[in-house]
């Protein structure tokens, strides 16, 4: 019983991968929900941190976040952790025995790794390290390359790579559990993906978008802005039915100029289900269409777990809508082209709010991109709506003046009569509107930009 009561006492360490900072918390947080967990961190929790320490969780909820998430690179059992070797040791001396000999009999075979954030040890300095733990009563037989049980000393040398500490700010020892999946940025890279486009999302996003949204196995998941569907291979990836819609008719049927280098047109088979089936997730496809994301053609009911998307900004994609601002009286034929006009920023999010509210389950999720200037930028420009409660707002800088935010909703209630026009009567609604010059905006940045380089090289060259 004693046994069975520190083995559920444990602490684990996740080992983070140090990119997209603002996004690792919001991506954990969600993995645990799924197992219906809380994130309880240790008393000196730093978000900025590489390594966190996680409190009241089972090996199984660790192992099934790592199955999951792109942001965490390695999990462990933490057995000890101090600010030096010494305090180390004093701690791992004190962890129940108990909870280490399953690990260290004499028919195991195990081996230990060494392992330095911000900092490369010689590797005469990791054997040193590893000799130093002999204190420990490790009875099996060390396997370097198929070991039952692998153990690491992880040590901490702070996150300034032009300060670099000569001893580590702290050190932790511990039981490895398991990886994070991170070779699916590589295996997923766009760089070698069938259908691409001017604004495919990065794998590594798209999959950190996924996790945001709480997809799941079974889950329907839609994206009113498909483009070449990044967010759907991700989707479909752990096991979610995905379609979209994009007002694009090329895109949609793989058609026009490629975006590749060296290639003037698309090619016969370059659409979006081959982008599935190259990943062995086309039965996961139920379709796409070409449809105006400001008049949805779904009927009112919510049948969607997640929405998930990466609406245009107007920079290397127009934002339009069908439309014109004449009368049009004469009726259309099959073949007609719709005309197109001006969809802003403003009216995009306040549609997809509105779209969202109707069309999601409760407790389901939407996530989206959000374009801002960042000089001008305060949490009031975030939309909102009465049905979705934010969850979390993460920044991805682009330049020194625009970044854009991943928003993060969840569905609290369903939508009552005036709920589509609440945004109209918020004060927050006119700092909203400021999306709407977010292109005039961004390339003024830019423009001045180039500018001062002008003037600089000019100066040199006098």
């Amino acid at each position: 019983m004693a046994a069975t009561n520190s083995r559920s006492c444990l602490q684990y360490l996740i080992h983070l991968a140090h990119d997209h900072l603002d996004f690792r918390l919001p991506e954990i947080k969600a993995l645990l929900s799924l197992r219906g967990k809380p994130f309880t961190p240790s008393e000196n929790f730093k978000e900025k941190c590489p390594f966190w320490c996680l409190e009241g969780l089972s090996e199984e909820d660790v192992c099934s976040v790592m199955a999951r998430s792109v942001c965490a690179k390695s999990a462990f059992e933490l057995w000890g952790h101090g600010q030096t070797h010494s305090e180390l040791r004093t701690s791992l001396l004190n962890y129940p025995m108990e909870n280490m000999t399953p690990f260290m009999r004499k028919d195991s075979t195990y081996r230990i790794n060494v392992y330095t954030f911000n900092k490369t040890l010689e590797f005469a300095d990791r054997i040193k390290r590893i000799d130093a733990l002999d204190y420990l009563p490790f009875e099996g037989t060390v396997s370097l390359k198929s070991p039952q049980h692998v153990f690491c000393l992880l040590e901490d040398y702070g996150t300034d790579p032009n300060n670099i500490p000569e001893h580590p700010d702290y050190i932790y020892f511990g039981r490895w559990i398991a990886d994070g999946q991170r070779e699916l940025i590589r295996s997923h890279s766009v760089k070698n993906r069938h259908f691409i486009g001017n604004t495919s999302m990065e794998a590594g996003l798209s999959f950190i978008m996924t996790n945001h949204a709480k997809v799941k196995e079974n889950d329907l998941v839609f994206d009113p802005f498909v483009g070449t569907g990044s967010l759907l291979v991700a989707c479909s990836q752990f096991g979610a039915y995905v379609c979209g819609t994009d007002i694009d008719y090329n895109t949609i049927h793989g058609k026009g100029r490629s975006s590749r280098k060296n290639q003037k047109w698309r090619g016969v088979d370059e659409n979006i289900r081959a982008n599935l089936r190259q990943y062995g997730t086309e039965k996961m496809y139920l379709d796409v269409m070409v449809s105006d994301a400001s008049k949805p053609v779904w009927r009112r009911t919510a049948v969607f777990d997640a929405i998930i998307t990466d609406p245009p900004y107007g920079i290397r994609e127009s934002t339009r809508r069908t439309g014109s601002n004449k009368d049009m009286t004469k009726p259309c034929d099959e073949s007609h082209v719709p005309v197109s006009q001006e969809y802003h920023l403003s009216d995009i999010f306040s549609d997809l709010l509105n779209f969202s509210a109707h069309h999601l389950v409760m407790g389901g999720r939407l996530v989206y991109w959000l374009p801002v200037y960042r000089p001008e930028y305060c949490e009031e420009m975030v939309p909102l709506h009465p049905c979705l409660r934010l969850i979390s707002n993460c920044e991805q800088t682009l330049s020194s003046h625009t970044s854009r935010r991943l928003i993060t909703m969840e569905k609290v209630k369903e939508p009552e009569e005036l709920d589509s026009l609440a945004h109209l009567s918020d004060p927050r609604f006119s700092p909203y509107q400021g999306h709407n010059a977010f292109r005039e905006k961004y390339f003024s940045g830019l423009n001045k930009k180039c500018a001062k380089e002008d003037n600089k090289s000019n100066n040199l060259s006098q």
